[in-house]
């Protein structure tokens, strides 16, 4: 126990912000928001402003380069219209540089403050019933406004930080499609519930439960009811977490059991041998997964992919999509024994795969009916069989992984720019 405290309280330290930080990015946030206000007014529309986010809800976490989340919230008047359109002209009155435009399910703008800062500035619309939102944005309001009056308690705010801090280390952190893992509000209501970090990691590792079911404010008679009311679009997930703000919400729906195994994983290494490098980001050692693949005989093939589409969720979800399109091309000639996907959060990301080489690929034909086409088949295979109505070909196979990601490539570069990857790079 003294061994887990020690750590923790050095992992705090790393998980706060400096006091120097803080001051200047409240002192920004107090002329931006007075600005915006103004651009509101001038504007002539009828919306109110509020900080969201990790920052309002006093859980911000040290990294290297900070956001905060400024939302601007229409009146229910702009309902059906394109909000960000709107901000966006409130904010050109504003004569704001370094303005990037972020495309989402309703766009948002980052506002580039210091190379270390920038604001996202969110469009919302107000709604008095979370069921009329039209974005899941528009619940930010309710979701800062809860973790404000629930979560007074230091010890449990600090609890937060340890599982951002933990999450982000452990790349389980992010609700993105190539994250699928735990928002930083699902963490907040989640070391709230158990009452600490410590007790959160311990219920989630100690776990036996095909999926755990957690409604902290109690907005449902047992767990039956929230299997039998809520969409079940909702409840795929390994975690049902009743968002406290709206009963039809499972705030971690998002959430894969791949990742979340991930996560089971390292908090019952963490609990078993507490280690301040827990909370810190391991590079990955690419020459030692090489080292151990060759150990058994295996082959390892090494991917950088790029693309120019706009970082962060958009640019993940697009080399993610390219990165398990290439594991399937790759399955037609071997067997994968082991792969992994790593993005920067910019606009690459590195992979590899552990590989073992099949003798021989199956190649599907034209149905035995069509005589004209089977001909064809077989004079461009020289061994061919039928199968349920199907003729297919056995192909020998050659070469190794590096030759056939390089052929792969050459042949597929139509394809891979229309999956909007702009480069594929295979390191030697």
């Amino acid at each position: 126990m003294n061994k887990l405290n020690s750590v923790l309280a050095e992992a705090l330290k790393e998980a706060k912000p400096s006091d120097e930080e803080t001051k200047k990015i409240n002192s920004s946030l107090k002329k931006f928001l007075e600005s915006l206000r103004k651009g509101l007014k001038k504007s002539k529309m009828n919306a109110e402003v509020f900080v969201g986010g990790s920052f309002a809800k006093n859980t911000l976490v040290k990294k290297a380069r900070y956001d905060v989340d400024v939302y601007v919230r229409f009146s229910k008047e702009y309902k059906g219209k394109d909000l960000a359109l709107l901000a966006e002209k409130a904010m050109k009155v504003m004569k704001l540089k370094n303005v990037e435009k972020v495309h989402g399910s309703r766009d948002y703008f980052k506002v580039n403050v210091e190379p270390w800062f920038y604001f996202e500035v969110v469009p919302v619309l107000s709604v008095s019933n979370p069921k009329n939102a039209e974005n899941i944005t528009d619940l930010s309001y309710y979701h800062v406004k809860y973790i404000n009056r629930k979560i007074i308690n230091s010890r449990i705010l600090e609890g937060i930080m340890l599982a951002k801090l933990f999450c982000k280390a452990n790349g389980v952190y992010g609700a993105e499609s190539h994250i699928k893992g735990f928002s930083g509000y699902s963490l907040e209501l989640l070391v709230y519930h158990y009452k600490s970090f410590e007790k959160f990691l311990k219920a989630i590792a100690k776990s036996k439960e095909d999926k755990i079911i957690i409604d902290t404010e109690k907005h449902y008679k047992n767990k039956n009811q929230i299997m039998m009311d809520m969409n079940s679009s909702k409840l795929e997930s390994p975690i049902i977490l009743v968002d406290p703000t709206y009963r039809q919400r499972n705030a971690l729906a998002t959430l894969s059991y791949k990742t979340f195994e991930k996560f089971k994983r390292a908090a019952a290494e963490f609990l078993r041998n507490p280690r301040i490098e827990s909370f810190r980001p391991q590079k990955v050692d690419f020459a030692e997964i090489e080292r151990l693949a060759k150990q058994k005989k295996e082959e390892f093939l090494h991917l950088k992919i790029s693309t120019k589409m706009q970082r962060g969720a958009i640019a993940g979800s697009k080399l993610l999509k390219f990165y398990n399109f290439v594991g399937k091309e790759i399955m037609r000639h071997f067997e994968i024994k082991d792969k992994g996907f790593f993005y920067n959060d910019e606009q690459s990301a590195e992979c590899y795969f552990i590989l073992k080489k099949k003798d021989k690929e199956i190649l599907r034909g034209p149905p035995t009916e069509k005589k004209n086409e089977v001909s064809r088949f077989r004079k461009k295979h020289k061994k061919t069989f039928s199968k349920s109505g199907i003729i297919y070909a056995e192909e020998k196979l050659s070469g190794n992984a590096k030759d056939f990601a390089k052929k792969w490539k050459n042949k597929n570069k139509k394809l891979i720019s229309e999956m909007y990857i702009s480069e594929v790079e295979i390191i030697k």
